[in-house]
């Protein structure tokens, strides 16, 4: 049997290329690891037991022959399915359902209202599941509310169905409902677009949406837009973040005979079906990860073993640059895509639409991606080969195949490159390289409101350890361009806006950071990377942990209940920590309450004691305070006087996060420059009292990031 690829070159045949075509009759992929094969024979040799052929008209064909002994090069996954050779096809002669097959993957969604109901593959009828209501399998959904009013939880049901396209190669599908001033206040003022991609060979599904809100409308919070795959729970119990987070899950009956603990999302198993689970704490929120690392994730079914992938080839239609942190999978077996939402950030981040701003965004496409193995073989290879195949996806960004005008292909997008230097002359006379700088392009704002910035499109990049940097695929528009550099305290803006123009290629050479720097430094406490975590982060409970995180210590800190960890350590007198002879890990993560007994909770002051030698009383020093995390909170600083009415400085109340309770190491980044007079400190021992003073709950506080004290100017 002979099949067509199509490429007049043979010799460049990219795997790109080489995954949309399968045999049909034999249990094997024809396509080697290497992303590029340059010759036949190169081909030839690495598939052991099939034949090769090379038509007339150079189009390259693969002439496949079962030989005795074939077998399948490098032990890798052999992608099968017995009906891949068919093209794309599109059923709708049900009103109510619209199915497409492309002979791998098989998917029924409801009509007009654009759920994805089923997911046919390998055998199993429908991978979603089937004991949920057909709006409860795979949908989208928005948070939102009217300005004052209770939030509405609404699933974009749509009310219009329409085909795209449709050849052997492609089906794209839409569903849509549309919002005018006439239907009032009571719905979602929001114009949807969901749209379905299929494609021929490809083992899922793409999907995106276009949400538009025009000139006029309504005023409107949108917390949460995100996209669920709800699965079979009888047959996915196994959950894969990452090499290092990955394991057997509760069931949900597992969650419901548990103990509820400090707030609904974190259970305690009591009773789980599965007995090697019984005394370990679930919560959702502790398999978040920042959206930089959040490209793919997903669940694995062992009879048959099958894996179902939520990928995520690029970031630019989320919200709050690359550091957010979000859910992703979790005791369902439910998948997620969040494409924006107020965790970890709280309502600071700027999801509210006022005095009739218009508003129009893409997101997506996302790949949900399904891969098999032999039931002999290791089901854990379906994890390896999810990631491969979120490298190729990753690679193919911006994709060229979504046929909405709202998504533009790689030749309507620019480019913006530079290098970025650091110029602190209390550390060196020369500007250094801002080695491994975030650097990103965000809606033009002030210094660091990228992070709270949910409307329009981010672009980040890490810069290498020259400081060059190259944003590539930007969409049309104007910018402002921001960096953050790991191991500097503060953020860079670029001074002037930046319009990027489909083709274009902005080299903006030299750009120099100088940090907030009034003086030398005398003394400093931590990293300023953003974090909490290279502060003491204890172990957890014995009775309420999570054996996912006690293989991996550099993320102790998704474990339950650390926040009274400090009242234990901390019974009476709270935390002091004395310069020079202190380090790191005697300053504990969270500037938390105490837990004084029958829910009620005490305000905590942190002392940092130091020496001066000489002071001068006619001089400002400076501190300066940079917070990871905030939370319901207020840090007063006081100078060598605890009982001073009137701090020398207050933050205020700051902070909406919940990166405390949420088992997060950092929220949204805060910093704070304190002129403090040389005439409230004196020569020898001084003392910095920290208080934070909210203490309504177990959850109010800070996690600090990094403090240094500066001596005046010019010394």
């Amino acid at each position: 049997m002979v099949y067509k690829l199509g490429i007049r070159d043979y010799s460049q045949i990219s795997k790109r290329d080489c995954t949309a075509y399968w045999s049909p009759s034999l249990p094997v992929f024809l396509c080697p690891e290497e992303e590029t094969l340059r010759t036949l024979t190169s081909l030839r040799e690495q598939l052991s037991g099939y034949t090769l052929a090379l038509s007339k008209d150079n189009i390259v064909e693969f002439m496949v022959t079962k030989m005795k002994n074939a077998r399948w090069p490098g032990g890798k996954i052999p992608r099968t399915n017995d009906n891949s050779a068919l093209g794309v096809q599109l059923n709708t002669k049900n009103r109510q359902r619209v199915v497409i097959n492309n002979g791998l993957v098989e998917v029924t969604f409801s009509s007009p209202d654009g759920d994805v109901t089923g997911i046919k593959y390998k055998g199993i009828d429908n991978v979603l599941e089937i004991n949920n209501e057909e709006d409860n399998r795979g949908y989208w959904d928005v948070v939102w509310n009217k300005p004052g009013d209770p939030i509405i939880f609404d699933k974009l049901v749509a009310t219009d169905f329409r085909v795209i396209m449709e050849d052997e190669n492609q089906v794209e599908v839409s569903f849509t409902k549309t919002w005018d001033l006439s239907m009032g206040n009571s719905t979602l003022p929001l114009t949807v677009d969901k749209r379905y991609i299929i494609r021929r060979g490809q083992s899922g599904l793409y999907l995106y949406t276009i949400l538009e809100r025009l000139e006029g409308w309504p005023d409107v919070d949108m917390d949460q837009i995100r996209v669920v795959f709800k699965l079979q729970k009888e047959k996915f119990h196994y959950m894969a973040l990452s090499d290092y987070k990955r394991r057997i899950m509760p069931m949900p009956e597992d969650r419901a005979s548990g103990q509820p603990l400090a707030y609904p999302e974190a259970v305690l198993l009591t009773k789980p079906i599965n007995p090697e689970l019984r005394g370990e704490v679930d919560d959702k929120y502790q398999y978040s990860c920042e959206d930089k690392d959040n490209k793919v994730h997903g669940w694995i079914a062992e009879d048959p073993p099958v894996g179902f992938w939520m990928i995520t080839p690029s970031n630019e239609f989320r919200v709050g640059g690359p550091n957010k942190q979000d859910l992703t999978s979790h005791v369902g077996p439910v998948v997620l895509n969040m494409f924006t939402s107020t965790h970890y950030a709280g309502k600071d981040l700027n999801t509210e639409y006022r005095n009739g701003e218009p508003w129009k965004k893409v997101l997506g496409p996302v790949f949900v991606y399904l891969n098999s193995v032999s039931p002999k073989e290791d089901s854990l290879l379906l994890w390896d080969d999810a990631k491969e195949q979120m490298s190729v996806e990753v690679n193919q960004w911006p994709y060229d195949f979504p046929q909405s005008e709202d998504f533009p292909s790689s030749d309507q997008r620019g480019a913006v490159a530079g290098q970025l230097l650091v110029r602190d002359r209390y550390i060196n006379r020369r500007s250094i390289y801002a080695s491994s700088a975030y650097v990103g392009l965000a809606a033009p704002g002030d210094v660091g409101s990228w992070q709270t910035e949910a409307k329009g499109y981010q672009f980040w990049i890490r810069a290498d350890r020259h400081g060059h940097f190259v944003i590539k695929n930007v969409r049309a528009g104007n910018y402002s361009l921001y960096a953050w550099v790991p191991g500097v305290i503060g953020d860079y803006k670029y001074e002037a806006i930046i319009t990027v123009k489909p083709g274009s290629r902005i080299r903006l050479g030299y750009l120099v950071y100088e940090p907030p720097r009034n003086g030398p430094t005398l003394w400093d406490i931590g990293t300023p990377d953003r974090t909490a975590a290279e502060f003491y982060v204890p172990d957890g409970y014995p009775t309420l942990m999570n054996k996912l995180y006690t293989r991996d210590p550099a993320e102790k800190f998704r474990q339950y209940g650390l926040w009274n960890r400090y009242s234990d350590l901390y019974p009476n007198d709270d935390l002091v920590y004395t310069i020079g002879i202190s380090n790191v890990k005697d300053w504990f993560f969270a500037h938390v309450t105490r837990d004084a007994g029958n829910k009620t909770y005490d305000p905590t002051t942190w002392r940092i004691i130091f020496e001066l030698e000489n002071v001068n009383t006619n001089e400002n020093y400076t501190l300066r305070l940079a917070l990871a995390s905030a939370t319901a909170s207020e840090i007063q600083v006081r100078f060598n006087n605890p009982s001073s009415v009137r701090p020398l400085f207050t933050t205020g109340a700051i902070g909406k996060d919940n990166a405390i309770a949420r088992h997060g190491i950092h929220g949204l980044y805060w910093l704070y420059g304190i002129d403090v007079p040389g005439s409230q400190l004196v020569e020898g021992k001084n003392t910095i009292y920290l208080t934070q003073s909210r203490s309504d709950g177990p959850f109010h506080g800070v996690m600090y990031d990094y403090i240094r004290l500066e001596g005046p100017r010019g010394t």
